[in-house]
């Protein structure tokens, strides 16, 4: 049976007990082992053992336990009102202001935690009521916090980058740096077309007896700053060569804990409990989703599945960009099925070399890539952050939430766009701040 025809079936597979309902890391697990077990039969057993560990048996993935229990700390408390409430006291004013200061919120909370659920289910629960009963429709008000929430994989601390630096051997540090301006961009254009909305429709969404004098808007902000202080501290850390990722996660979530604990008084042991036992839940889930797919990637090149398409492709005589394209489309379509962490450790192995060969950076293709794992967490099937708005709002439909989504899925797509024509967007300030590469 030829390479491709394994692919398909491996492929098929997949899709089959995914469809089931089988969580992610099981689905792969489980079709590893079993077209292992069909080609080199019982013998295979001892490697799966050996290869699922190894996927696992390297220092910066403690990174991400670290990142978030950060996030989860942030997460319990009321940072993310705060932070909410306190860029509703500066914007109320603007047209559409309550949506972009949502958008903002969502933008810093997701640096704060990483995590595009949290985020979604932070500002969600607070902002998504409010838009509704100030006049915005339901769909353009759970669509942008259902978008706004994908800027956490992007927007450093990222979970995702730590894993593709992983994957690829690529520096953590300078893929932090290279998401940064991107994310500032794409938060950007998610504000814009909140504005051009509101502004088009003739909506100012104000209540003209609602005022801010400038105490008020000042006295919010001691309780922000401190979070936003811990995002500059790990970052510095991080791109000054002061400390490892591993490292500056621990200290990061330290102080993450300590503010809250000092702030918002969430001190009692149950609550701290109740932040440690979130982080450990999402930390396992995440780490048997690296293992399983290790081991499915394993399966692959013992296959050759793997470098059979990787020659596919490298015999198209294609002009670069529209390789870049297939790739996109290839990536767009990984991310209606699969989380962002398991599409990236199942497919750079395989788009690496061709993208490198074809003369782009890794560095960039990681945010290019991040990119299109934004969009498929507010694409179905799998949008995961659809479930987590329309599970805050059940009374909007599921399509709603979605056709809500949709302009701001188009601003992605204008993101990716730019970064292609002005790839400096995201290699200008990692080779600004840490030199050229090599």
């Amino acid at each position: 049976m030829s390479e491709l025809a394994w692919g398909v079936l491996a492929a098929g597979a997949l899709i089959l007990f995914l469809i089931t309902g089988m969580p992610v890391a099981f689905a792969l697990g489980s079709v590893a082992i079993l077209f292992l077990l069909i080609v080199d039969g019982p013998s295979s057993f001892n490697v799966i053992a050996e290869t699922l560990f190894g996927g696992l048996d390297e220092f910066a993935l403690l990174s991400i336990p670290m990142f978030l229990l950060m996030g989860a700390a942030v997460a319990a408390s009321r940072a993310g009102a705060d932070l909410y409430e306190a860029l509703d006291r500066w914007l109320y004013r603007v047209p559409g202001g309550l949506l972009i200061s949502n958008i903002g919120a969502c933008g810093v909370f997701a640096a704060l935690t990483g995590s595009s659920p949290a985020t979604c289910a932070a500002i969600g629960k607070m902002g998504i009521p409010e838009l509704r009963k100030r006049g915005y429709p339901a769909g353009l008000a759970t669509g942008a916090i259902a978008a706004g929430g994908t800027l956490g994989i992007l927007i450093p601390p990222s979970i995702t980058m730590i894993v593709y630096g992983i994957s690829t051997e690529t520096s953590i540090g300078r893929l932090f740096i290279a998401g940064l301006l991107p994310g500032m961009m794409l938060t950007l254009l998610f504000m814009a077309w909140a504005w051009i909305y509101a502004y088009s429709k003739g909506y100012r969404f104000i209540e003209e007896d609602k005022s801010f004098s400038l105490k008020e808007k000042f006295v919010i902000l001691p309780k922000v700053i401190p979070f936003l202080i811990i995002i500059v501290l790990v970052l510095w850390a991080l791109y000054g060569g002061v400390a490892t990722p591993s490292e500056a996660a621990g200290v990061g979530a330290f102080f993450a804990i300590m503010l809250v604990m000092l702030i918002y008084r969430v001190w009692r042991p149950a609550a701290l409990w109740s932040i440690l036992r979130t982080a450990t839940r999402e930390s396992v889930m995440l780490m048997l989703i690296i293992g399983m797919a290790a081991l499915f990637s394993y399966m692959m090149s013992t296959l050759y599945i793997t470098q059979g398409i990787a020659e596919w492709i490298a015999t198209l005589d294609v002009n670069r960009w529209i390789l870049l394209l297939f790739v996109n489309i290839f990536l767009l379509v990984a991310g209606f099925f699969l989380p962002p962490v398991a599409v990236i450790l199942m497919t750079t192995p395989t788009l690496l070399p061709i993208i490198t060969q074809a003369g782009f950076d890794p560095i960039w293709f990681g945010v290019v890539l991040t990119v299109n794992m934004e969009i498929g967490l507010i694409t179905p099937p799998v949008g995961l952050n659809l479930y987590v708005i329309n599970g805050i709002v059940p009374d909007v439909k599921l399509p709603v939430v979605l056709w809500g989504a949709l302009p701001f899925m188009l601003c992605m797509v204008i993101g990716i766009v730019l970064l292609c024509v002005f790839p400096q967007i995201a290699t200008w300030l990692p080779d600004y701040l840490m030199g050229p590469t090599l």
